[in-house]
């Protein structure tokens, strides 16, 4: 059943044609007065009648072009018969084809009115858009652009091969099958300021249209959302009720947990069902959802292989996935502090990729400051991306090696430049 609303949006097309017919009838009746002229005024009669007779042909022209789209609206919307459909179709073609002849063409009658077909087109394709129907995903709110995905990666997130790589590979591995067997569970580690939020926002861009503020994307901070151990009964309803909700309003919803280390266990009790193999819970199906898990854990020891590999002489980027996921697997599993680290999600496997994020070196900041100043369309030079970067508290005490901050007050850190 359309709500009250759509029944209000579902009459937008006719309405644009009706306002059409309207400006017509008006022109038409203000060109009437040369009927009550003298006879000795013949000259604008004939002027007066074949205005008229114009302005006839284009109400025929519009009013043909009205049945057009309430058929084709009929047929498309509330379903009718197909052969019905094609029958009518094929008379609407017809019918055009004459009105077309008789008055040289519906295109250059709209546009002297101030319409145009494509315009039309474009209206009635955005309002039935809304239905969710007519999109290549099936749901216009989603957009799933992988090349975009990968570009912005490539082009905007530095210092994280890993993260690129593993993230790109599990997304698009995930939107192409056609029946998951699970939601995509991604698990992001690493210090603050290294990138996790700035790809979480990448991919909630790209996957869908309306980005971070979609109504398929709930973002959830745990100190914010959950931040009293004794009303987690109450939060764990509520949870439960917006993951539901959300997916039966979109099949494929994107759900953020950010400070993830800090979510009560009963929390994650409560999302562990989502994530199983289950073909549906409570008749519903969440296989096509995605869940991103954002944590500082783990970082120390992700920092101590990158270092590693430093004081070895070797670049950043030969650290693989394969090398590095059995040390954070081993420090996440066999953490004692209470939270995520140590939960079931892990231990059940139900967490589908463990996303590293290496820490970011003095380089990687001087990148992160020449994206602030051209997003902010500011003039730099290189001293001025090294004083920036400069600005940074670099770690271990000996090497200062990484920073400590990652890159995550370096937008604030331009405003210095700012004459």
């Amino acid at each position: 059943m359309v709500g009250t609303r759509s029944v209000y949006s579902s009459l937008l097309p006719g309405l644009c044609l009706c306002f059409a017919l309207m400006g017509a009838q008006g022109q038409a009746r203000q060109g009437r007065p040369w009927e009550r002229r003298e006879e000795g005024q013949g000259s604008s009669t004939l002027l007066g009648n074949a205005h008229y007779e114009r302005l006839q042909k284009q109400l025929g022209t519009v009013s043909a072009l009205s049945k057009r789209y309430w058929q084709f609206l009929a047929c498309r919307l509330w379903q009718e018969e197909e052969e019905e459909c094609q029958e009518q179709e094929e008379e609407e073609g017809q019918e055009m084809l004459s009105v077309d002849q008789e008055a040289g063409g519906r295109e250059v009658i709209l546009e002297q009115q101030g319409w145009s077909l494509p315009l039309m087109s474009e209206i009635v394709s955005k309002w039935y858009c809304s239905f969710g129907k007519c999109c290549a995903t099936g749901d216009c709110r989603v957009t799933n652009n992988i090349t975009g995905l990968e570009l912005d990666l490539s082009k905007r997130l530095h210092g994280q091969h890993l993260a690129k790589d593993v993230v790109l590979k599990a997304v698009q591995g995930f939107l192409e099958t056609p029946q998951p067997e699970k939601a995509l569970a991604l698990s992001f580690h690493g210090w603050s300021g290294t990138g996790k939020n700035f790809v979480t926002r990448i991919m909630a861009e790209h996957l869908y249209r309306d980005g971070l503020k979609s109504e398929c994307v709930k973002v959830f901070i745990s100190l914010f959302h959950f931040p009293h151990p004794k009303y987690v009964d109450m939060y764990k309803v509520q949870l439960a009720k917006q993951i539901s909700e959300t997916v039966q309003l979109c099949k494929q919803s994107l759900f953020i947990f950010d400070e993830a280390e800090k979510l009560h266990v009963g929390l994650l009790d409560v999302i562990k069902p989502y994530m199983d193999h289950y073909d549906s819970v409570d008749m519903i199906d969440y296989r096509r959802s995605i869940f991103l898990f954002l944590s500082n854990t783990g970082g120390n020891v992700i920092n101590e292989v990158a270092l590693a590999f430093w004081r070895a002489g070797r670049a950043r980027e030969e650290i693989t996935m394969e090398y590095l996921e059995q040390y954070l697997r081993t420090e996440l599993l066999g953490s004692t502090d209470e939270g995520y680290a140590q939960n079931w999600l892990l231990e059940e496997n139900l967490i589908d990729f463990l996303v590293p994020f290496l820490p970011l070196e003095y380089r990687h900041v001087k990148l992160c400051a020449q994206d602030a100043f051209l997003a902010r369309g500011l003039p730099f030079t290189e001293e001025a991306l090294d004083e920036v970067a400069r600005m940074m508290v670099f770690v271990p005490k000996e090497e200062k090696l990484f920073s400590a901050q990652g890159c995550k007050s370096v937008s604030q850190r331009i405003n210095y430049f700012i004459s």
